[in-house]
Parts: structure tokens; C-alpha cells; sequence
């Protein structure tokens, strides 16, 4: 092996170091992930070309190594000992800290302010690093104080600590000879979100909370794992480190930064209690922002020279507390599950809970989601849980205590099973296929979607009914005028103008467009309707296939099949919805308030030209604005898609087509212009005169 390869091994690892600490620690990346991608793959294929590279701070070596049959045990040099712990979460708590101090040190009214070191108290698992010449050597957890567990080849799987401390220019940074970091491993929200999603689309289980997933993941007897679990690493302090010296806390965190360590930048230095509080306070306020979780915040005595004369008592130092804040997770019962019906028909369950104060305020009730999260978490009446509150998010059930379940189990719980019909309006409840969520079929007549099934009735796609907007059908549904869209066309000008902010003339507008809204396509009226996954599309397939709407109505899920791109889900939406009554009761007022369309004998009986073809539109075409082409062709039978592919019959193309003009082309897709649309709707053969010279 020659000196080339060595320095290039070197050269990789420092920058594959220096890129892991921009991005772990620094959260700035400095490079794609394929260049870093490019480089790790270097330094691997160069490490298995010459094994003797492959040294025990290489970063190829934090992908985990042989599974542990149990954890060796490791007695620390320095106690790793727990601080003590300030309840009283008011400004009172920071005072009596203060006080406190300034009592053990002798101080009278008449000096100066005590100079602390104020920082965040991280919900993970504190670990005890050691450094030995500025190699990692050893990672251990807390265990009773005096031993823990050695968890080396796991911490080696976070790339946020590093496993070669760095060096500067600066006097006094090369590492020292021994070097132990205390500090926390933790989990941020988004990626225990993600984490989450991803075990749950593999039918895996789920992490409970950020604190647990960090710990269990360090204590994976398999490294592998622990590598597949995002966690990150703040340094708060010193173990063992003889040669170390420093004059605060402050500098030491400072300098552990310097070295590469990642150091939280939420610190400060206060002096006295005033500003611990304000400090606590501030953070307070910003707790759910931060993007991990704390349940405190730690002050410290900041001169290193007073913290030895405060000492310790109880194995806890004088020269430091933690402040802590309201709980936000806590245990309680469920005395009840129930459902709330929200604005687009879906069932929420809800956990009536036993009360209980978490998160500064006291809980009754907690989601559970949907029925998946009942049964991935088995939540059942009777159940010890776990309720989490964070700031303002609703609060959430996060677990069940599995011990302390009833003898006998009390059943699972089942939306469908408990609920058959909608508790706001009594119409069916339905689970499709695919979906997570269990929804009304009242969609026309439950009070719960009252509003939402307006703002889409008159909506421009729909029947269009200018100036409804969703203030007014706010006030419309809480004076009790408007129960169902069939009552909109009751309303009138002086009932409308007694509304406020609603002038005569404007009342008289709404009217109008009322009455225009009278007359409309059948395939508005379906989109009107607000079934579920009928889209503007469907609805016009729908309407062109059946021609009628007393069709559509009485058509099976087998007819429905053979409607253009209706699959089964949209089959049985469809269905259903025109199975329950209270819609129908809802069309039936509808019509008699002569709301009409005009219809055909649809496709089954009368194709059309186009009928089975699809096209695409795409630049300003000389004479049709694009909403008039496409309905031009949709008359005609044919379907206007909004991307071009192998399935495509015909681009239509005006002036400035952009993408889709090329990729037809490169597709080998017919391109034609207005006047050989035109020609095609006339029914007259396809001529090249009409093709579109671009």
C-alpha cells in the first residue's frame, strides 16, 4: 500500500467526517447526498482493498457490528450522578435555586448577582463518551450512577457523534489524552414521525414516544438496528477528564464544540435569578418549536471554582437543578371511547378519559385517529394509558400500559360495530376499502357536513353559484335556513338583505344566481353531489355513460364498472351514497325546486364520435378557449386527459405548447391543431392538412 493511497483514505474520511458534522450537527448540508454517496462508497471500496485502512474511527464502520448476546458492564471513572430536581414550576423555583447558592457561598444582599449557566433539560438517554488521544474508545449508559452498559458499537451508528474528535488552531483544543463527554441521546419529532410512518407501512411496530425510541434504540443488543433508528446526540458536560481545564461551564461547552461535539445553542449565561427566569420562561414559550422534546430546563453554578466549593450533598451537586415543566405526558384511564363526526363525514374516535392534569392543563378527552390506531395500540375501555399533550396539539393517546389491563380483558372496540349508523344525522357508516378512516353516508343531509357539502354545492366547478360564499353559508346554517343544498333555493331578497353585511343589492345578486343555478349540466350536478372520489372527471364519465341520472341512481356496482375509469372503490361510493335515503330525499327536493339539466340516452345507447379516445390540450388554441374545447370533446364522447402518454389518440395544439407538444412528438403521438379538432368532431377522416405543423 503506498503513501497516495493512505492520504487519499485520510482525505475521504476527513471529509466524510466534516460533511456527517454539517449535516448531523450543523443541520446545513454541504454536499448533495449522491457526492457523499460517491465518496463513502470510495473510501469502502478502498478499505476492502486494503483491510489495514479500516480503522476503528472510519466512518464506514458505523453501519454496526456482530449482535450481543447482553451488554458488557462498565463501572465510570466518575459517577455519572443525577441532578436535583425543582418541582415548583413558577419563577419560585429559580429564586429558591438562587437563594440556595448564594447561602452556601456566604453572599449577602450587597453582592453582585451569582453568575449561572442556563440550558436545556433533553428527554432521551444520557450517555458517558470517552475519548482516549481524541479516539472514541467506549460509550456507556447512566445505569445506577456508578455502573452502566457499554453500548459502543451502537453509539458508533450515530453519525451526529464523532468518532475522531476534531482539532484547531487554537490553544489548548487538541484533544487531551482522556476525555469523557457526558451528554444525551435523543430523537427529534419529525424524524420518530417518520420513523413511525415507515414501521407502520411495513406492518412493524411503532416507536411510543421520542424518549422511549431513543433509549430502546441504544439497548438494540443488534447494531444494525440501532443504525436504522434517526438519533441525535447533545454534549451538556464532563466525566473523566484530568487534563481538561477550563474556568466555566460555559467555556467547557464551548470548547467541546470546537472539538466537534454537537452542543445545543439553546444556552445561555445569566446572572442571577431574574435572568434564569426570563430564560426559563423564554424557553417555555418555544417548547413545542424547538423540535425535540425537553421537560426543563438546568442551571448551573458557571464558574468551575465555585462549583467545587459548593460540592455535593446526597450525591446530588449543590451547584446545580433542573427546572422542569408541566408534564406533558401522563397515566389515566379510559372510561369510554366515542366518535365525533367531522366536516367531511369521517369518525373520530375519541378516548373519554378518568381526568387527569398534563401538559399545564387537565384532559378529559384524547383521539385515537382511527380504527387502525385503536387496534395497532389495542386501546380498550378499562385501559391504564399513556395521554401526551404538547402546547396547543390536541391531545393523543400514545400507549397502553399492558400490566395493568382488567381481569377479564374487556372486548376490542370496533367503530363499525358500535356505531352502524352516524351519531349527528342516523345515516349509514361505511369503511372502504383502502381507507383509514370510517365515514358517514349522510353526505346531503348530516348536520356535521352541513357546511362543507354547500361550500362544494356552490362551488364554480359545481352549479357555480356566485356570491355564497363561506361566511354567509356560516350564517346561513347557524340562523337554521339552510339545513340542505335544496334549501338555498328557498332563500329571498328580504330574508338575505336582513343578514349583516349583506346589502339589498347584493341579496338580489345571490338570488339571481340562485335562479341561474337552476339550470345546469348533469355532470355538474353529479360533481354537486360531493360523492366521495367522484372528481370533476368522473362526474362528466358518469354523466356522458348513464345520460341520466335516474340511470345513475339505479345502476349497480357492475354497471358502474363499465363507466370509463371507475374502478371498484369509486363503484361503491357511489352506491352507497345513493343508497341512503336522506340523499335521495335530498335530490328529490332538489328537483321539485327545479334544479334540471338536460339529458340524453347516454353512451350505451349512443356513442359518441369520439368515444373512446383521449386527448390532450395543450397552448392557446385561434377561436376555443380551453374549457369550450373540452367540452367539445366530451360531448363528442372523448376524454381531455392533462398528460400526454402511450395511451394518448391526439395532442391538440396552439400557439406556445410547451412539454406536452415535445414528449407527443417524442411519443410518435398524432399532433393536430384547432381546424383538425374541428374535422375530427365533424366526423370527416382524419386529414395531414390539419396536422399541426409545430
Amino acid at each position: 500500500m503506498g503513501g497516495d493511497v493512505l492520504a487519499r483514505a485520510t482525505a475521504l474520511r476527513q471529509a466524510i467526517e466534516g460533511h456527517n458534522h454539517a449535516y448531523y450537527v450543523l443541520d446545513a448540508p454541504t454536499v448533495p447526498d449522491a457526492e457523499y454517496d460517491r465518496l463513502f462508497r470510495e473510501l469502502q471500496s478502498l478499505e476492502a482493498q486494503y483491510p489495514e485502512l479500516a480503522v476503528s474511527d472510519s466512518p464506514t464502520q458505523r453501519v454496526g457490528g456482530t449482535p450481543l448476546d447482553a451488554f458488557p458492564k462498565v463501572r465510570h471513572a466518575l459517577p455519572m450522578l443525577s441532578i436535583r430536581t425543582e418541582t415548583d414550576t413558577s419563577a419560585a423555583g429559580a429564586r429558591a435555586f438562587d437563594t440556595r447558592v448564594r447561602k452556601e457561598l456566604g453572599l449577602t444582599e450587597s453582592d453582585p448577582p451569582v453568575e449561572y449557566h442556563a440550558e436545556l433539560k433533553f428527554d432521551g438517554l444520557a450517555l458517558s463518551l470517552r475519548y482516549e488521544h481524541g479516539v472514541l474508545v467506549q460509550a456507556a449508559t447512566r445505569g445506577d450512577g456508578e455502573t452502566g452498559e457499554d453500548v459502543l458499537n451502537n453509539v458508533r451508528t450515530l453519525h451526529a457523534i464523532p468518532l475522531r474528535l476534531a482539532t484547531s488552531n487554537r490553544p489548548g483544543d487538541t484533544p487531551p489524552a482522556v476525555l469523557e463527554v457526558r451528554g444525551e441521546a435523543y430523537m427529534r419529532r419529525v424524524d420518530f414521525e417518520r420513523y413511525n410512518a415507515r414501521q407502520r407501512d411495513a406492518g412493524k411496530p411503532t416507536l411510543v414516544n421520542p424518549r422511549n425510541g431513543a433509549a430502546g434504540s441504544i439497548r438494540q443488543l443488534d447494531p444494525k438496528l440501532c443504525a436504522q433508528r434517526p438519533l441525535r446526540f447533545f454534549a451538556y458536560g464532563l466525566g473523566e477528564a484530568p487534563d481538561w481545564d477550563a474556568a466555566t461551564h460555559s467555556d467547557t461547552l464551548d470548547r467541546l464544540a470546537r472539538l466537534g461535539l454537537p452542543v445545543s445553542s439553546e444556552r445561555q449565561v445569566c446572572r442571577g435569578a431574574d435572568e434564569l427566569i426570563r430564560f426559563h420562561d423564554a424557553i417555555e414559550a418555544r417548547r413545542d418549536t424547538l423540535g425535540f422534546d425537553i421537560d426543563g430546563v438546568v442551571y448551573k453554578v458557571n464558574r468551575v471554582d465555585l462549583q467545587r466549593r459548593l460540592g455535593f450533598v446526597s450525591r446530588e451537586p449543590r451547584w446545580a437543578v433542573a427546572h422542569k415543566y408541566p408534564a406533558q405526558e401522563e397515566l389515566t384511564v379510559v372510561e369510554a371511547i366515542e366518535v365525533q363526526v367531522g366536516r367531511t363525514g369521517a369518525l373520530t374516535p375519541v378516548a373519554r378519559l378518568a381526568p387527569v392534569f398534563v401538559g399545564g392543563v387537565t384532559v378529559t378527552n384524547a383521539t385515537l385517529h382511527n380504527q387502525d390506531e385503536i387496534d395497532r395500540k389495542d386501546v380498550r375501555v378499562g385501559d391504564t394509558v399513556i395521554v401526551r399533550r404538547a402546547g396547543d396539539v390536541i391531545p393523543e393517546v400514545v400507549g397502553v400500559v399492558a400490566e395493568r389491563r382488567p381481569t377479564p380483558a374487556p372486548p376490542r372496540f370496533s367503530i363499525l360495530a358500535s356505531y352502524p349508523a352516524c351519531p349527528v344525522c342516523g345515516s349509514h357508516v361505511v369503511r372502504l376499502e383502502g381507507e383509514a378512516k370510517a365515514r358517514c353516508t349522510g353526505g346531503l343531509y348530516c348536520a356535521a357536513q352541513r357546511k362543507e357539502a354547500l361550500i362544494h354545492f356552490s362551488s364554480r366547478r359545481a352549479l357555480d353559484i356566485e356570491g355564497l360564499g363561506d361566511k354567509l353559508v356560516d350564517q346561513l346554517v347557524e340562523k337554521g335556513w339552510v339545513h340542505s343544498p335544496a334549501d338555498l333555493f328557498a332563500l329571498d331578497v328580504a330574508a338575505l338583505a336582513s343578514l349583516p353585511r349583506m346589502a339589498e343589492k347584493s341579496a338580489q345578486n345571490l338570488v339571481a344566481a340562485l335562479n341561474a343555478a337552476r339550470t345546469t349540466t348533469l355532470a355538474r350536478f353529479i360533481f354537486a353531489l360531493g360523492i366521495r372520489n367522484v372528481g370533476e372527471t368522473t362526474a362528466k364519465d358518469l354523466a356522458r355513460h348513464f345520460g341520466q341520472l335516474d340511470r345513475l341512481m339505479a345502476a349497480t356496482e357492475q354497471d358502474l364498472l363499465g363507466v370509463h375509469d371507475v374502478g371498484p372503490v369509486v363503484a361503491q361510493s357511489i352506491r352507497q351514497f345513493f343508497a341512503e335515503p336522506h340523499n335521495l330525499d335530498v335530490v328529490s327536493k332538489l328537483r321539485a325546486a327545479g334544479v334540471h339539466w338536460p339529458e340524453s340516452t347516454g353512451v350505451q345507447q349512443s356513442a359518441g364520435i369520439l368515444h373512446g379516445k383521449t386527448l390532450v390540450l395543450t397552448g392557446s388554441l385561434p377561436t376555443l378557449t380551453r374549457d369550450a374545447a373540452q367540452a367539445l370533446i366530451e360531448a363528442a364522447g372523448g376524454k381531455v386527459a392533462g398528460s400526454v402518454s402511450k395511451k394518448t389518440d391526439y395532442v391538440v395544439a396552439g400557439a406556445d405548447a410547451g412539454s406536452k407538444l415535445v414528449k407527443a412528438q417524442s411519443l410518435g403521438v398524432t399532433v393536430i391543431d384547432e381546424a383538425g379538432l374541428q374535422a375530427l368532431l365533424a366526423g370527416t377522416t382524419d386529414n395531414p392538412a390539419h396536422e399541426s405543423k409545430q
